[in-house]
């Protein structure tokens, strides 16, 4: 019998670009994605790279920004790594030279960027960023007029629009100039607390005095980071807090990174650890013994505070049966919390814009990926580690817990993580090969992002994304089971399968 198919495209589909320069080699590719642009400084990532892309980006933001109430207006930003600061002063000076009025807020979260977007009326921004890739590599990402990433179909016209050499450049009498905006990790912490406020007890919180570990790998999450915690009453313990852009360890915040912070929380006596990559909108999760939680708990944890809280007059907590989003290579574990407290998850394909998208679509109050991105939408509808925060200590307080007895409280799964170098012509033949492994009445194939499968196992149910990335030139395999050994088989059939396509 054949499998049940969900809904998506074909096996090949892209909806999104996600592809590597012509002129890059394997070793210094140029990605031009749903998450923007991506690639190694002074090699694929180039000043005429970062302009081009940059002007096409204004182009874009001059007619979908044309309803803000300050459309001539962007923000510009960086996450603080190395060499920055240099190519954040290049695409404000582009953006100018393109007729528009800069905010630069200088090093900042992405999830601030979009904060300023809504803050100031702006057709949008830019924010030089490459997230959690080494320090070799840059990145831009475009924030819209709605404080988010650009939809799939908008971030598919920036990348034709780079490739057509598409800009709008003004005459001399209309470029515009620069100035500096140093309140913006304040505005937007003051929006997460407005936020929190509707839905939890700040004194409370308060009162708990938590103390808290924070990793800030010296980039943009510092400022921000250290002003909420502090604004909750928390004793903190700050790893990392400057904005050299200097990583202090590889930044992907993942249990082989942060051994060293795993020691600091234990030797602190912390309640909890919280470990921000580079722009910040991701979150890992360490408890009070400095064990490693990870970033699948993040979203789940962020979901039991927001759904499990009681309705309050000033509209917090949530009603009737919310619809929560999460991309398709997240944890079951969400759907176990989200069943407990009469919500659903619907899935999206990857990439935080797919998310948003599928958000916006459902009305959705919370959403999010499995590698520690929150989104929040009443803050601002971009990944932000710091609203994850704040709910995961407000979670902490109403249940009178520790991070460990609620981590202990949610379906236990195992996801294994794999990657295979992008080869020309391998993606169609692994989507090909890991759509055609098992069929079956009880198998559910998804095609909207890649492969997807989801079927029975003993014990419970397993599933498999397999997909090529957005940012990195590598394909991802992703298997989850209620066994590790379960999920491990299940990659080794996948790659197998794959190697003899």
């Amino acid at each position: 019998m054949s499998a049940r198919r969900a809904r998506g495209g074909s096996v090949g589909r892209a909806d999104i670009i996600a592809e590597m320069s012509g002129s890059a080699s394997q070793n210094a590719p140029l990605m031009l994605s749903v998450s923007g642009c991506r690639g190694i400084v002074g090699k694929s990532l180039t000043p005429e790279t970062v302009s081009r892309f940059i002007g096409a980006a204004g182009r874009w933001l001059r007619s979908s920004g044309a309803g803000a109430a300050n459309p001539g207006r962007v923000i510009v930003a960086g996450d603080g790594r190395l060499g920055g600061a240099a190519l954040r002063g290049l695409a404000a000076q582009t953006l100018a030279l393109a007729g528009f009025e800069v905010v630069d807020i200088g090093v900042a979260t992405t999830p601030t960027v979009g904060v300023a977007v809504l803050h100031h009326g702006a057709a949008g921004g830019v924010t030089l960023t490459a997230s959690h890739n080494p320090a070799e590599w840059n990145g831009v990402k475009v924030i819209s007029s709605l404080g988010g990433a650009p939809g799939p179909a908008d971030a598919a016209e920036i990348v034709r629009l780079y490739h057509a050499g598409e800009a709008s450049w003004a005459t001399p009498a209309g470029i515009g100039a620069v100035r500096t905006d140093a309140t913006a990790a304040r505005v937007h912490v003051e929006r997460v607390l407005a936020a929190l406020a509707r839905c939890a007890d700040l004194e409370a919180i308060r009162a708990r005095r938590f103390r808290v570990v924070l990793n800030s790998v010296n980039a943009s999450g510092a400022a921000g980071g250290r002003m909420l915690l502090e604004e909750l009453g928390c004793a903190l313990t700050h790893m990392h807090a400057d904005t050299s852009g200097v990583f202090p360890h590889p930044p992907e915040p993942t249990a082989d990174n942060l051994k060293g912070m795993s020691a600091a929380v234990a030797g602190a006596g912390a309640d909890i650890g919280f470990a921000q990559d580079p722009d910040a909108d991701r979150l890992a999760i360490l408890d009070g013994a400095g064990r490693y939680i990870g970033e699948e708990y993040t979203l789940v944890l962020a979901a039991r505070a927001l759904i499990g809280a009681p309705a309050k007059g000033g509209g917090g907590g949530t009603t009737g049966s919310p619809v929560l989003v999460a991309n398709l290579s997240t944890s079951r574990m969400l759907d176990d919390v989200a069943a407990r407290f009469g919500a659903r998850v619907q899935r999206s394909a990857v990439g935080e814009a797919n998310v948003v998208d599928v958000m916006r679509r459902v009305r959705s109050p919370l959403g999010g990926e499995g590698n520690g991105g929150v989104i929040w939408p009443e803050i601002v509808p971009i990944r932000d580690s710091l609203g994850a925060m704040a709910l995961t200590l407000a979670l902490m307080t109403r249940e009178r817990a520790t991070l460990a007895d609620l981590v202990a409280d949610v379906p236990v799964y195992a996801i294994e993580k794999r990657k295979i170098e992008l080869k020309p012509g391998l993606t169609e033949r692994a989507l090909r090969a890991a759509a055609s492994m098992m069929t079956g009445p009880d198998v559910r194939i998804d095609t909207q992002d890649g492969v997807r499968l989801d079927f029975p196992v003993q014990g419970g149910a397993a599933w498999l994304h397999v997909r090529a990335s957005n940012t990195e030139p590598i394909l991802r395999l992703i298997a989850e089971a209620p066994q590790a050994v379960q999920a491990r088989r299940v990659l080794d059939d996948a790659e197998a399968a794959i190697s003899a396509a």
